[in-house]
């Protein structure tokens, strides 16, 4: 058993790896901002909550002591999500969660991993590999990037196993409004004859949340490989296709109206991850 500490517990990636650990029998120590929001849950009873607001935190606290000397970390928490551009991810939460780590860290924690993103990839196209230069063009991509370079920084001058987890796309349960599939999902049940969207042609990399979830605690609790780790599937497609499919599986009568949005400026059309480095952990 694996005593783990989850940040950002009450999230739409927190849910999930709470439930995948205990599903595996770990101790887990759960934190978020807002307890009320958590009692909600199905595994409040059976987890450690500890309430703890990373964006305003006394820093003379020993906050690897203060969570009861967990094992791993797997640190989800960030703020200000899904605005990508928002200055406020460098302004703010860069430093913020820098602090809360290089404190976690310094007094003891020995044993990282920290949720990045597929955006600091940049404008890149294609397969993208773990070794890939970053180029982030958002605030969003800018402030993981540097925190993770921030967190190496560390590893100059103190021993601690480093995961960084860059996540691509994602759907499920309880993801946030605005989602492409919650927003499908949104209209259908409104009644709405017709789904406004993009042209749909971007190659984008899905996972189910739980798949997500299932992969994060697998990297988490190895120290086998380290450093950058996609959480991809490796197999592009197409948002026209993943919507249709939807609609299909659940034999919605929706009519589709492509090129209603213009395509995000800060992602190119077509991406995917190299999932080589998370096979060879899972099949391990």
């Amino acid at each position: 058993m694996v005593k783990v500490l989850v940040t950002g517990a009450s999230g739409f990636i927190g849910n999930q790896v709470v439930n995948n650990l205990l599903s595996q029998k770990h101790q887990v120590i759960a934190t978020s901002r807002d307890e009320n929001k958590v009692r909600l849950k199905t595994w409040y009873n059976k987890v450690k909550y500890i309430p703890f607001d990373i964006s305003n935190f006394d820093s003379n606290l020993n906050l690897y002591e203060y969570f009861n000397r967990p094992d791993v970390l797997i640190h989800l928490a960030w703020d200000g999500l899904p605005n990508f551009l928002d200055i406020v991810h460098i302004e703010k939460n860069l430093f913020t969660h820098y602090q809360f780590l290089k404190n976690y860290i310094q007094n003891g924690g020995k044993h990282i991993t920290a949720i990045g993103t597929c955006l600091e990839y940049g404008k890149n196209e294609g397969c993208l590999s773990e070794d890939k230069v970053p180029e982030p063009d958002c605030a969003y991509a800018i402030a993981k990037d540097s925190l993770r370079r921030f967190i190496e920084e560390l590893q100059k001058n103190q021993f601690f196993v480093f995961h960084w987890i860059r996540l691509f796309y994602m759907y499920g349960e309880g993801q946030y409004s605005k989602a492409i599939l919650s927003q499908l999902e949104t209209a259908v049940q409104k009644g709405d004859s017709v789904f406004n969207m993009s042209g749909g042609e971007q190659l984008r990399d899905y996972l189910s949340i739980e798949k997500v979830a299932q992969n994060i605690v697998a990297i988490a609790l190895q120290k086998k490989i380290v450093g950058i780790i996609n959480c991809s599937s490796g197999q592009p497609i197409s948002v026209r296709r993943l919507v249709e499919d939807y609609i299909s599986k659940n034999n919605y009568s929706i009519k589709l109206n492509f090129g209603f949005y213009p395509y995000p400026n800060y992602e190119p059309l077509a991406f995917w991850g190299n999932n080589q480095k998370l096979n060879n952990i899972i099949n391990e």
